[in-house]
């Protein structure tokens, strides 16, 4: 810290905490000093975390504020506790969103990529990714993440090109990627392969439009079923179950496909359910993926009646050149003319739509790339139940993994797209042959040709995405430093939507090519929902901009509210309420900081010295102190982040604002030099060490007033992190806090009873309970007196009960407060006396409504409640008041 700085952070601090100021000139401070970059602790032992890499498609939302936060306080903690800290940032290529974001910018301007060419095209995606790799390094700088910019990485970088390149190559040639025609989504808007799980399955009013096909000898007909008539153009089957009886004679007969009138058997199969509907399924191998399996049993032909834009093509016989909704529309209408259509039903079924062109997605039989994923999810799930898996939390959704890799099936990693990592497959021109190799160069000399042609397509994104825990730490590099240093990483901080997509499928790449789990945890966290509980989108306008929240409330509010709101695995509702009580908070921070530093005037970090004679309260805020430490490091270490909060927040705001400072007044204002330079001590030592607890989630804030504070180093950020310490427990401290608190609350919750303001003296007589009770009072009587604002106070074993007194029992004591230093009595009966006469009017309004059968048989459930509990509340209140005036007379 330069000399200016120095002398600005030793400045009064200002009366209100301004964020703006405080976020840009702490990030840049950090950044300056590099202050996390990690490899400076040699000896350390290392923790790493790898960002989930964000989507260079746009901004980034509150979802992906969410997460980081959650990973830049187990950053941020651990690098305090002393760990080599290395938190890697990057982003990803996401080659579908991407592509189709730019396209889209592109149809703007009048311009499709096939005019510019994939060269050109591809360099106008890279200044896309440019702008938006900014635009994302801006908002992680706002929002505070301590993250190490040298180790920066992106999918399409080299050393991670290099990585998918050794991945793909070694996959193949131990025969687990291969190249089939099968059947695939297919998204006929963005027209390429999606893998199963980047389709959406969503809940469409539909039909179920049952045809007759006719049997070739005339002797009758079978009933069938579909939700898609168009794709009948491609059936070469109708297949029954082979126990079925009422089909066993026409099993082998020929049947003739209406409209087309292509001749197709009566096959018998295991896999129609005889129970469900006629027992007869069409079977259509192109158009179908279970289809295509009952195809390949029976060596069926496969007839594709569309193309890659879901137009019917030439096989589709008259209807080619409909799209296919249309053709559906004028099928449906043949098949009226024909009389083969004896029925539609409405239909209420999932429809596989596209994740991201929203597309409804087709079954389409094509040629692709394909991982085989049985013995990639073997080596998984043994793993996992062998106990040498990674820990999931929470730990529920083990079995959500679990259920998934039990099931997987294989994995189309190709996609006809420009931008992404292009597939290393090379073929010749001239005999079609093709050989997987890392560059042209080897594929040249493997295949013997010179006449070569990469593969068009690229890779699915998730295929580098799988690979991030390790080829962002120079991974296939075995003698990289960063590899062998940092890996594999401590904690995966994703959301549970995500589970299938990446967890699974960097926990399988991981296994095969490291031999280790890639992380030890994967915390799951939820969405980020709106106050109402709806997943936010475009359409319903309910999003939040993070950047908003903060030009609004400041980053740390941001921070908290959203870290503290949750428990692992579960959605958080975003409320606008909240973060506003976040910042409320961090201003009772700096209001108690300011009034420290008031009071800490001249108090270097060499003079605090928390030994020796303490006061009872000194003792107690460090034995809550050092509870407090304990507890939150034991609850961030489990990621038990909304408990912390709510610990934190009752700390600060109860034990050390409503008690330990206003308790620390009396030395702080007092004649005694040693109680005041001792309480400065305690005061300064903990508010120093609850910064330090508070750092991780409210970074800037934090900073800004430890600076302030007298300290030892250059920043909070790599401040040691305050450990349990056997010698500030303190018991007996707490034991007579809990009786003076008691006491004084006791008291307070009097005066408020009978609307006697703090400022007005009373008489308090105490009766404790043993003698040890009467030393303690004895002890801290000054403690009572300014608190309780008393005139007369008086504690005995011996003290008689006055005849018209408020009385309060606390845990090991009695309390008097006699009436007649309290109010006036006669005063006090005519107050009362008018509040039961307003209460006996409502009680017989309510008891009126009630009674009348007209406004029960007709009132909402909801309102006849709210009467209800307005009529036992106003019937609580009438009797306490009449027992308040039968005291008073009495």
């Amino acid at each position: 810290m330069t000399q200016e700085q120095k002398l600005a952070a030793s400045a009064e601090m200002p009366t209100t905490y301004d964020p703006k100021a405080a976020e840009q000139k702490w990030y840049r401070y950090w950044m300056d000093n590099e202050f996390f970059k990690a490899g400076q602790r040699k000896d350390a032992e290392p923790y790493t975390i790898v960002i989930p890499p964000p989507n260079v498609t746009g901004m980034l939302h509150i979802g992906h504020a969410n997460d980081c936060t959650l990973q830049d306080i187990l950053i941020r903690t651990k690098r305090m506790q002393g760990y080599d800290a290395l938190w890697i940032p990057g982003s990803d290529h996401a080659g579908i969103a991407t592509q189709a974001k730019v396209e889209q910018k592109l149809r703007e301007e009048g311009v499709s990529r096939y005019d510019l060419g994939r060269e050109k095209f591809l360099e106008k995606v890279w200044e896309w990714k440019d702008k938006y790799a900014n635009t994302i390094h801006e908002q992680w700088a706002k929002m505070g993440f301590s993250l190490d910019y040298s180790r920066e990485r992106f999918t399409l970088d080299e050393g991670l090109s290099e990585a998918v390149r050794e991945v793909f190559v070694k996959l193949y040639e131990k025969g687990l990627i291969y190249r089939g025609k099968r059947i695939i989504n297919w998204d006929p808007a963005a027209r390429t392969a999606l893998s199963d799980i980047e389709v959406e399955y969503k809940e469409v009013n539909g039909h179920l439009y049952h045809l007759q096909y006719p049997l070739k000898d005339g002797s009758g007909h079978i009933t069938v079923a579909t939700t898609r008539p168009e794709t009948m153009l491609g059936d070469t089957a109708v297949a029954v179950h082979p126990k079925d009886e009422r089909y066993k004679d026409l099993i082998g007969k020929t049947l003739i496909l209406p409209i087309i009138g292509r001749e197709i058997p009566i096959i018998a199969d295991d896999y129609v359910e005889k129970e469900f509907g006629s027992g007869a399924v069409k079977i259509t191998p192109a158009h179908d993926p279970n289809d295509f399996e009952v195809g390949l049993r029976h060596n069926l032909p496969q007839i594709t009646v569309m193309d890659e834009t879901g137009t019917m093509n030439a096989d589709a016989g008259k209807y080619q050149g409909l799209d296919r909704a249309d053709a559906r529309k004028q099928i449906v209408s043949d098949l009226k003319e024909l009389g083969v259509l004896i029925r539609i039903e409405d239909h209420v079924h999932q429809v596989g739509h596209s994740e991201r062109s929203g597309a409804v997605v087709e079954p389409y039989l094509s040629t692709q790339w394909f991982v085989k994923m049985g013995p990639l999810a073997e080596a998984a799930i043994e793993a996992q139940k062998s106990g040498k898996g990674v820990n999931f939390v929470p730990e529920r959704f083990e079995k959500t993994y679990l259920n998934w890799i039990e099931n997987v099936r294989d994995w189309c990693i190709s996609r006809q797209l420009w931008w992404g990592h292009r597939i290393p497959a090379w073929y010749s021109e001239s005999t079609g042959e093709f050989v997987v190799a890392k560059n042209e160069e080897e594929a040249r000399a493997k295949l013997g040709k010179d006449d070569l042609r990469q593969d068009e397509d690229v890779l699915d994104t998730w295929f580098s995405s799988a690979l991030w825990p390790f080829s962002t730490l120079g991974w296939p590099d075995l003698n990289s430093e960063d590899f062998k240093r940092y890996y594999p990483t401590n904690v995966l901080v994703t959301g549970y939507d995500i589970i299938y997509f990446w967890v699974a499928r960097m926990i399988f790449q991981g296994l095969e090519f490291t031999g280790e789990m890639p992380f030890k945890d994967v915390l799951m966290h939820g969405l980020v929902r709106d106050s109402e509980g709806r997943k936010m989108s475009k359409s319903l306008g309910n999003g939040v901009d993070p950047l908003e929240v903060i030009e609004k409330y400041g980053t740390d509010a941001m921070r908290y509210m959203i870290s503290t709101s949750s428990t692992p695995g579960q959605d958080l509702r975003f409320r606008w309420e909240r973060v506003e009580q976040a910042r409320n908070f961090a201003n009772k921070i700096w209001n108690a900081s300011r009034f420290a530093l008031m009071n800490l005037e001249g108090v270097t970090a060499d003079q605090i010295d928390i030994s020796g004679n303490l006061g009872t309260a000194d003792r107690w805020i460090l034995h809550r102190f050092n509870e407090t430490a304990r507890d939150i490091t034991r609850l961030i270490d489990s990621y038990e982040f909304g408990e912390t909060g709510r610990l934190l927040y009752n700390f600060i705001w109860d034990d050390l604002c409503d008690w330990y400072i206003e308790f620390s007044k009396l030395s702080l204002y007092g004649d005694d030099a040693a109680a005041k330079s001792k309480t400065q001590s305690v005061l300064a030592y903990v508010l120093d060490r609850t910064l330090r607890l508070m750092h991780p989630f409210m970074p800037f804030i934090t900073e800004e007033i430890w600076q302030h504070l007298p300290h030892r180093g250059e920043t909070i950020s790599l401040a040691e992190w305050p450990a349990y310490d056997e010698a500030l427990a303190a018991p007996d401290a707490v034991a007579e806090m809990s009786l003076l608190i008691d006491i004084i609350r006791a008291v307070r919750n009097i005066r408020a009873e009978v609307n006697v303001p703090m400022s007005k003296k009373v008489e308090l007589l105490l009766k404790p309970a043993s003698a040890d009770l009467q030393n303690i009072i004895k002890r801290n009587e000054h403690y009572i007196q300014r608190f309780c604002n008393t005139s007369d106070f008086a504690s005995s074993l011996e003290t008689a009960t006055p005849e018209k007194a408020m009385t309060a029992v606390v845990t090991g004591a009695e309390l008097y407060l006699p009436l007649a230093g309290l109010l006036d009595i006669n005063q006090e009966i005519a107050r009362l006396e008018k509040e039961l006469d307003h209460l006996n009017k409502e009680v017989e309004r309510v008891d009126k409504k009630l009674s009348n059968q007209g406004f029960v048989s007709k009132a909402p459930a909801h309102v006849i409640e709210e009467e209800r509990a307005k009529q036992k509340d106003y019937a609580d209140k009438r009797a306490k008041v009449l027992a308040r005036i039968e005291e008073l007379k009495g």
